[in-house]
């Protein structure tokens, strides 16, 4: 069953509360989260369980991402699927190792290179389940440069394939 256009929003949010409930009631196996409509809204917007448990799992153990966040987020990753991908999926995935190291650095940046790659792999829809963006490195990088993880993917999507676009807004922000 496809979720209309105008309530997507308030399935996700409603999704999000009824995982979060399941995972404060000690159930942590999110492969019994969802029903096959659930798979299917989840597909519907670009994401995977797997991704969706992540956010969930961090909201209730450290209240980060809220909700909204996760909204936002979740909006991006939905437009870019909408209008760049014309609702087809990628059939790539990338793993953890083929990331840049945590370290790495760009313009004297550590950890962005790994940050951007994680972006574009979020909006193309092409993450391993091992990969989070807004994992904790990430939040914190974020916070630091206070830019709201949702505006990084914009950021990321209309740079293109321009990182010195992505390092200028870095550095604009701090």
């Amino acid at each position: 069953m496809s979720t209309p256009a105008y309530s997507w929003s308030t399935r996700f949010l409603s999704l999000f509360d009824d995982c979060t409930a399941k995972y404060r009631k000690g159930d942590t196996d999110f492969n019994g989260y969802y029903s096959p409509d659930d798979l299917a809204f989840l597909s519907q917007i670009g994401y995977k369980p797997r991704e969706f448990f992540d956010f969930v799992e961090d909201h209730v153990n450290y209240g980060d991402p809220t909700p909204d966040t996760a909204l936002l987020v979740a909006a991006v990753r939905r437009d870019y699927l909408l209008v760049i991908q014309k609702g087809q999926h990628s059939s790539q995935e990338t793993t953890p190792d083929q990331l840049p190291p945590k370290p790495q650095e760009v313009d004297g940046i550590p950890w962005l290179p790994r940050l951007i790659a994680k972006a574009r792999l979020k909006l193309r829809g092409e993450m391993d389940p091992e990969i989070m963006y807004g994992c904790g490195g990430d939040r914190q990088f974020l916070t630091k440069y206070d830019i709201h993880p949702a505006d990084f993917l914009r950021t990321v999507w209309a740079a293109g394939d321009d990182d010195v676009k992505i390092i200028a807004y870095v550095k604009k922000q701090s």
